[in-house]
């Protein structure tokens, strides 16, 4: 995270942050670039090396919330043969996988309120019962409001101006983000999605592929209680990508677990098994 006014560039594989000290970080340790401030200057040079390296940058705005990231234009070296599968995947077949990823989220939303001893946890697992194909009967829209109200109470609405809703629209950008460099890694677009599908969205792919994972930032803001969210709030959260859960029986970071589970999504539109799909359990 660059968090103050500073120049960055690129030195022999590393990125030089220019500021009241001189910092160099070797840039395949780098998974996520976070410039939070508007005072950051960098390279163009910069910004190539750390594309060629997928690295994810993420710009904020004045405010200091996610704005906008830099996505590759190319991932793979068979980008066009995927794109072409992409476009012509059947609705049924993105219907099917939509309808596993819409119960995976809804039950991990349950295991949620499992944990920490909610009654409406039982409600929750009724409604994953209930999911349709393709979810026709918008039973995500249903567990979502009881498992929010459940979650941080009975007068909580996600369109509140507060520290929690702050930490989850925080939270929620990083895995986008992640996400979205997945998909173009693995040579695929971000524009074309399973469900979601608003011409004025560039990110409908990640916005139904993170939708599992929504419950991990949960979990997270429910346990910090944050009272305000600034700075130290979002360094707080940013750690999360480093967070372990569990994926095939093996501990791996949060980061990692996604490049497993967005690989497996398209081996399972590539075969047209939901059953590929690798979930994670935490």
């Amino acid at each position: 995270m660059i968090s103050s006014n500073c120049k960055l560039d690129y030195q022999m594989n590393y990125l030089v942050v220019r500021g009241k000290e001189t910092i160099k970080i070797h840039i395949p340790e780098i998974a996520l670039l976070l410039i939070e401030s508007t005072a950051v200057s960098l390279t163009s040079y910069l910004v190539n090396e750390l594309t060629k390296n997928k690295v994810n940058i993420v710009f904020c705005d004045e405010r200091r919330n996610p704005a906008s990231m830099i996505v590759p234009l190319y991932g793979s070296f068979d980008t066009s043969s995927k794109i072409r599968k992409q476009i012509s995947y059947s609705t049924e077949l993105k219907n099917l996988i939509w309808t596993d990823i819409v119960r995976e989220k809804i039950r991990q939303q349950g295991k949620l309120l499992e944990d920490l001893n909610k009654n409406e946890a039982e409600h929750i697992y009724q409604f994953m019962k209930d999911v349709r194909f393709g979810d026709s009967t918008n039973r995500e829209g249903h567990a979502a409001k009881v498992y929010f109200n459940a979650l941080f109470g009975k007068g909580f609405s996600r369109k509140e101006d507060n520290s929690i809703n702050a930490g989850l629209n925080y939270g929620y950008s990083l895995i986008l983000s992640a996400i979205n460099r997945e998909i173009v890694s693995n040579g695929y677009i971000t524009q074309i999605g399973l469900f979601h599908d608003n011409v004025h969205n560039p990110f409908n792919l990640g916005c139904d592929l993170m939708e599992p994972f929504r419950p991990i930032v949960d979990r997270f803001i429910a346990e910090q209680k944050f009272t305000s969210f600034d700075k130290n709030e979002k360094q707080i959260v940013l750690s999360l990508l480093n967070s372990s859960i569990t994926m095939n029986g093996k501990k791996e970071k949060v980061s990692n677990a996604l490049k497993i589970y967005v690989r497996s999504v398209f081996d399972a539109l590539e075969k047209s098994d939901p059953s590929r799909i690798v979930f994670y359990e935490l």
